[in-house]
């Protein structure tokens, strides 16, 4: 009864982790040498990422709890998974590990709830980062704004440019 009541944990704790995390990337690690795991885990730990080996049993039985199906196919031999808050940051850093580490796979993910197969996670990794999407999405809402403020200027500057020469005028006249 104690190994169940281990387990039993185990699955809870990945439960709390799919629940608490918006991007999930899964990876196969065989082939992989100490050193380039600790690099791995590192640049993950970094990026706010948690990196945990699972067994894929425990794994499948906690994200069909969650309601994620279809990720069974994707447990397949060695598993290591990655679970962050931000759907971009451990597809980014594993992706660029990958192309590093050509024994290391990727399988695939979950984002927002949804599974992704390896490619997508490829994809989601070449997005550009959060901060810079908002900066395009406020740089893009400004831009209009601008316009308008140079638009709405224009008969406040001429009248300005007016006044100018009509005081040249007079100054030349006196």
């Amino acid at each position: 009864m104690p190994n169940f009541e281990g387990k039993a944990q185990v699955v809870s704790e990945i439960k709390e982790k799919f629940q608490g995390s918006s991007g999930v990337v899964i990876a196969d690690y065989r082939g992989i040498t100490v050193a380039q795991a600790t690099k791995l885990r590192a640049q993950l730990r970094q990026a706010g990422v948690e990196y945990r080996v699972l067994k894929n049993t425990m794994v499948s039985r906690a994200a069909n709890e969650v309601g994620i199906e279809g990720l069974d196919v994707y447990l397949e031999g060695p598993t290591a998974v990655a679970f962050s808050a931000d759907p971009v940051a451990p597809a980014k850093v594993i992706a660029e590990f990958a192309k590093e580490v050509k024994n290391f796979k990727i399988k695939g993910g979950v984002v927002e709830g949804k599974v992704v197969d390896s490619e997508g996670v490829k994809v989601l990794a070449e997005l550009p980062s959060r901060e810079v999407l908002l900066t395009q999405v406020v740089r893009g809402m400004q831009a209009p704004l601008v316009g308008m403020v140079n638009v709405l200027q224009g008969p406040i500057r001429k009248m300005g440019y007016a006044l100018e020469e009509v005081r040249k005028l007079k100054e030349a006249q006196a």
